[in-house]
């Protein structure tokens, strides 16, 4: 399989997406608090594709799948369409300022300046790929501006069978990013999620290592604020029935914390003034402040 018809899911995945509709993620529960309700739904439906096409975990393309998953939910929480990659409208990953540019062009002129900067791998390259402390890494989801930097960095895996013939390589490779790109970027939100198909619950052993995996990687300071781990069941024989099996796994890993942790951090991390739309989502509320972007775009007077 090629690297264009790889990337194409995208493609196949966009559709399905825009029939949800954009809905707030954060529920209030007694006492005020509140708590993130993933669309676990939309991922079911997302992942019917990969699956049906009998592709496997090898291809990419249930990962990429997971990513856009990932992305469509921190659009949810109210991060701009054009800030988290991959995006959901081609190009995937293009600078924000790229995009605010193209906009702010005249009407007739922005079809063209679009459809070059499809033809522009230096502008808007198919991954995302960010300098580490020690090496360039791809970065499977991602928030970043020219003036903040990397804001959230989340990388996905997924696994089908094999499981502990393999795990022990995964965690090896997650911790490995983990130092790296937090070596960098200390003050990023970051996450790992790792994808299983649930017949790892008929090998209790390699279950329990994969929790136990994801929990030493959030344990340390300088490694991931938080981690997922998603089962999927579906029948080879009837492949388009994805199931997400969210009970099966421990509170402290499933999705909804993930997300949950993901954001926080990105807004603990933030002045007041930024990712306004984000914190009035889970707050339920309208600040009386303004997104500091509309004002450090302002021109000169």
């Amino acid at each position: 399989m090629t690297k264009t018809q790889l990337a194409d899911i995208f493609s196949l995945l966009e559709p399905i997406i825009q029939v949800y509709p954009d809905s707030n993620p954060w529920r209030t529960r007694e006492g005020g608090a509140s708590t993130y309700e993933a669309n676990f739904e939309l991922l079911e439906d997302m992942l019917n594709i990969p699956v049906t096409e009998g592709t496997g975990t090898q291809s990419g393309r249930l990962a990429k799948t997971i990513d856009a998953w990932v992305a469509n939910e921190l659009r949810r929480s109210g991060f701009r369409h054009d800030e988290v990659w991959p995006r959901l409208t081609a190009p995937r990953v293009v600078p924000r300022e790229v995009s605010l540019f193209i906009d702010m062009l005249p009407r007739r002129m922005q079809p063209d300046a679009r459809m070059q900067l499809l033809k522009n791998a230096t502008v808007a390259p198919s991954d995302a790929r960010i300098l580490g402390r020690a090496y360039v890494k791809q970065v499977d989801v991602l928030i970043a501006q020219w003036a903040r930097g990397p804001e959230l960095l989340v990388s996905t895996k997924s696994m089908g069978s094999s499981f502990g013939k393999n795990l022990a390589n995964r965690f090896e490779e997650a911790y490995g990013d983990a130092k790296n790109l937090r070596g960098r970027y200390p003050l990023a939100s970051m996450g790992f999620l790792f994808l299983l198909r649930s017949t790892v619950l008929q090998e209790k052993s390699a279950f329990e290592r994969a929790i136990d995996m994801m929990r030493k990687l959030k344990a340390e300071s300088d490694v991931y604020d938080t981690t997922c781990l998603l089962l999927a069941e579906w029948n080879d024989s009837e492949p388009a029935n994805v199931r997400i099996l969210d009970n099966a796994v421990p509170d402290d890993l499933n999705a909804n914390a993930f997300m949950a942790t993901l954001v926080k951090a990105v807004l603990d991390r933030t002045p007041v003034d930024m990712h306004v739309e984000v914190r009035q989502r889970r707050e339920h509320r309208i600040l009386p402040v303004t997104e500091a972007s509309q004002t450090e775009s302002a021109p000169d007077h």
